[in-house]
């Protein structure tokens, strides 16, 4: 599938601009990974892109993400990524078992908590964010409240990568598309 069947999918589904965000933060990460390992970046980018597309319709894990994918199934989405998107849920029973499974686990959450930290920085700026800056927020866990520490850590290594490195890679790929996070400032501090 072409990147702009499954924006149109994600633009049918998801209304919620911090959601897209969300989303294209993962295929962001998604892509950088794909790339690092060279794997099909057009793949692990839908995926990371499609991850949420069905959670402002079933906001609840009795119904995410296992309601959706019959939808992307019907929308003829390469069951490859359907099931990456239903391994990224502990409660599917579905286990991460490719790298692509595993990097869309330990994308997902991080991202969340690295667009914290880049909030609270004056500039707003993800240009802004450094890895010491993460590691000084990840203790306070009334920070990002949402962010789960334990599922970040468990799923980075589980995807076999030290968490730092992959905070730092996070940043990387996210500052990559700044503006469409709209984490983008016009000044910056340095």
């Amino acid at each position: 599938m072409e990147r702009e069947e499954i924006l149109a999918i994600v633009n049918e589904f998801v209304k919620n601009q911090g959601l897209v965000r969300h989303m294209l933060a993962v295929e962001a990460c998604m892509r950088f990974y794909a790339k690092k390992y060279s794997e099909d970046i057009e793949t692990w980018g839908l995926t990371g892109l499609l991850h949420d597309f069905d959670w402002e319709m079933h906001p609840t894990l009795d119904h995410h993400p296992q309601d959706g994918a019959p939808i992307l199934q019907e929308r003829g989405v390469p069951e490859v990524i359907v099931r990456a998107i239903l391994s990224h849920a502990d409660h599917t029973g579905v286990p991460r078992e490719s790298r692509m499974e595993k990097a869309l686990y330990a994308c997902d959450e991080i991202t969340g908590l690295v667009t914290a930290v880049a909030l609270v920085r004056p500039s707003k700026s993800i240009h802004d964010v450094k890895v010491k800056s993460v590691k000084k927020k990840w203790k306070n866990l009334a920070f990002a409240a949402g962010a789960n520490r334990e599922e970040i850590s468990s799923a980075t290594e589980d995807f076999g990568i030290e968490l730092w490195e992959h905070v730092g890679n996070v940043i990387q790929a996210m500052q990559s598309i700044a503006a469409s996070l709209r984490l983008e400032s016009v000044t910056s501090e340095g």
